[in-house]
């Protein structure tokens, strides 16, 4: 083993518990330990890219239902020099989205989600195999960029108050979603800036963003977030750090799909999302918001498999 790679091997173990469990978006899905972690994640995605870096613009902590939790988004960054998950290497610098909750006892990570935009990867490289159609139009897709303050790494302590009702407006916002009356607007500037996963595009003004909100929601007959009382899917965590607050469902979202979405035909399923958000308030009001949605694995609920790879859902 390289000095490099024994160095990677120790800090994992030291940020992991032996038994964690692992949450990874499709196709990776469950995985148990950080063995299962390095065998099955990094060390393809390293092999796949040279001179591959990572960078975080947003990073905090907070607690959810008596646990702590860490918490942070950015981007992988490398030359794409071999294939991955079937997407052709292009021999040129590729970017690859991620997010990630930790749930943390005793200093070591018992629990983790990582969401990766791999269809964000997949349009950047011209592998993207849905036509954008009627309905839902999609947005910017490429290159998203950190907080407009720069002030994302909150490594410094922060008035529990003010992070307190950061959550409370999030929460609020959130249970305010699919309403016939858009009860959610006057949460968000109207210069607010929404980036979302890459097969739905990124937004930027609240109009904009409510041109496709408002379809969005009514694609699906229900349409129920996890921070819903009485949802049938939850939020694992949702918490907020000063201005900053951050919430994850795997799922989140369900739904019933009323009219086609992403090319796909009408279906009577009742169907779930994997979904996190990070978001950054200004003021009173929400400013920017960072999205993921585990894409693969919605569209193989609907029988279309993105990777063209045997599903372990």
């Amino acid at each position: 083993m390289r000095p490099a790679s024994r160095v990677a091997h120790a800090a994992r173990d030291e940020f992991y518990s032996p038994d964690a469990q692992i949450h990874v978006v499709h196709p990776f899905n469950t995985l148990q330990g950080p063995d299962a972690l390095h065998n099955e994640v990094l060390a393809p995605l390293c092999a796949a890219f040279d001179h591959l870096r990572q960078s975080r613009y947003i990073a905090f902590a907070g607690e959810f239902e008596e646990q702590h939790w860490v918490t942070g988004t950015g981007y992988f960054s490398g030359l794409f020099k071999r294939d991955w998950l079937g997407i052709n290497a292009t021999g040129e610098l590729a970017h690859l989205r991620f997010g990630e909750f930790h749930r943390m006892q005793n200093g070591r990570a018992v629990e983790s989600y990582l969401y990766l935009d791999i269809p964000e990867l997949m349009i950047a490289t011209g592998q993207w195999p849905i036509a954008t159609g009627p309905g839902l139009r999609r947005g910017y897709t490429a290159y998203l960029p950190g907080p407009l303050t720069q002030d994302g790494l909150q490594w410094h302590d922060n008035d529990a108050a003010r992070s307190a009702s950061s959550c409370a407006l999030v929460t609020t916002m959130l249970q305010a979603l699919a309403t016939e009356d858009q009860a959610w607007r006057p949460f968000w500037h109207d210069d607010m800036l929404w980036y979302g996963p890459a097969a739905f595009g990124s937004f930027a003004g609240l109009e904009a963003f409510a041109d496709f909100q408002v379809p969005f929601e009514n694609t699906f007959s229900e349409w129920i977030g996890g921070s819903v009382v009485g949802s049938q899917t939850r939020h694992f965590a949702r918490f907020a750090d000063g201005d900053y607050i951050c919430s994850g469902g795997w799922p989140s979202l369900n739904m019933v799909q009323a009219k086609p979405f992403l090319g796909q035909p009408v279906s009577d399923k009742r169907l779930t999302m994997r979904v996190s958000d990070w978001w950054r308030r200004d003021g009173d009001k929400l400013a920017e918001n960072w999205v993921f949605v585990d894409i693969p694995h919605f569209l193989l609920q609907l029988g279309y498999d993105v990777l063209g790879q045997e599903s372990v859902a």
